[in-house]
């Protein structure tokens, strides 16, 4: 295992042990700031259960679970159950997605978003270690720094709107079942959403 160092924000640094991220095992760690300025360190959250969101918000995928405001009830009830809740963007400078650190606060406030932090990953590291392909994509990482969950927010890969009400609620039946102690059934599932923009 070996630890990469990387830039992000305003020349923070943070650090990333590099090894695949395999539900079952071991998540990655890293340790990054966030853009209200906070340093955020996975191994520091050890104890805590964590979801991990890849997002875009120029995604019509992602804008469907925000427009509707599914998202950030996600957010803000798992936060209340004591859920860390990190969003991650991942789009590299000229990508599409790619803001600069206070043009994505903004756009964060404006899209009501209730996330405990919010990372900017520019370089790409976080979500090749963790093997992020699409936006929106959810992880989730238990008590004991483990992932259990790599996959699709809900089982219905369109940008409608009206599909979320319907949709088997993969990601939040995942993290119910984590948060009663219980296995996570499909742990592993293929995501569905715009490619994250290395």
């Amino acid at each position: 295992m070996k630890t990469i160092i990387l830039s992000t924000l305003a020349g923070a640094i943070a650090l990333i042990t590099a090894h695949a991220a395999n539900v079952g095992e071991g998540a990655p760690a890293f340790t990054a700031k966030s853009l209200s300025g906070e340093v955020v360190s996975l191994g520091e959250l050890r104890g805590k259960v964590i979801v991990l969101e890849w997002v875009n918000f120029d995604c019509p995928f992602v804008k469907k679970h925000y427009s509707t405001g599914n998202m950030q009830k996600l957010q803000a009830d798992y936060a209340a159950k004591g859920v860390v809740w990190i969003s991650v963007n991942s789009a590299a400078k000229g990508n599409q997605g790619y803001m600069e650190a206070d043009k994505m606060a903004g756009a964060a406030k404006e899209k009501g978003s209730k996330a405990t932090h919010f990372v900017l990953d520019t370089d790409g590291a976080v979500g090749k270690a963790f093997d992020a392909k699409t936006t929106p994509q959810m992880f989730i990482i238990d008590k004991e720094s483990k992932l259990v969950y790599s996959g699709a927010i809900d089982s219905k890969a369109t940008t409608d709107d009206a599909d979320v009400a319907t949709a088997d609620k993969l990601f939040a039946n995942a993290l119910d079942a984590v948060l009663a102690g219980k296995p996570v059934a499909n742990g592993k599932n293929q995501p569905y959403g715009c490619s994250v923009k290395y």
